[in-house]
């Protein structure tokens, strides 16, 4: 899930982010711009691209499991 953070006392927002980086990201925004204050604000969830980055992570798992594949067609052809 990718998520955006707002702040609650001006107008910042982090870009789609996994749920720690953006904390962080707006962790790092209240300290430099809001010292002082605990941070606030409110959190989206990206509803229309639900798994953000992990796509790479599924497009890497499959050609992991198409490289698994050809090493047992190769294997099977050395017998």
């Amino acid at each position: 899930m990718v998520y955006r953070f707002w702040c609650g006392e001006c107008g910042f927002k982090t870009p789609w982010l996994a749920e720690s980086e953006g904390a962080q990201r707006q962790l790092d925004h209240y300290n430099k711009q809001h010292p002082g204050i605990l941070a606030g604000g409110h959190v989206e969830t990206n509803r229309r691209n639900p798994q953000g980055s992990r796509l790479g992570g599924l497009a890497c798992l499959q050609a992991a499991a198409v490289l698994v594949l050809l090493l047992i067609i190769a294997a099977a052809c050395q017998r």
